[in-house]
């Protein structure tokens, strides 16, 4: 995680995202997956590009299984943008940065 990107657990996943003042994008992720490697510094990049205007977050989904399996997460990596406690945009696969800035664009 870097300054720009919050660490989301299930723990803390109701307080950061679901109660954030901002919009907020949540990478789902694993360690063993090349995919979620290859969009990481995408990621972080837009974390900086967007820094308080957006709140990002990676979720481990090996280490923290209860929220991927509430929003039916069967695949990785996949980004979900909430806004106001509900998902308003939703990647799923190694997305050009283009199409992760349309998607929170949409949610501003």
């Amino acid at each position: 995680m870097s300054q720009n990107v919050v660490e989301i657990t299930d723990a803390n996943f109701e307080t950061e995202i679901l109660k954030s003042p901002t919009p907020a994008l949540i990478d789902f992720w694993a360690p063993w997956c090349a995919p979620c490697r290859a969009i990481a510094p995408t990621v972080e990049q837009l974390a900086g590009e967007f820094k308080g205007k957006i709140k990002f977050g990676k979720l481990n989904v090996d280490d923290h299984p209860g929220v991927p399996q509430r929003y039916d997460i069967r695949s990785i990596p996949t980004l979900l943008v909430f806004k106001n406690g509900h998902v308003v945009g939703q990647l799923v696969g190694s997305a050009a940065k283009a199409k992760i800035e349309e998607q929170l664009r949409k949610a501003l």
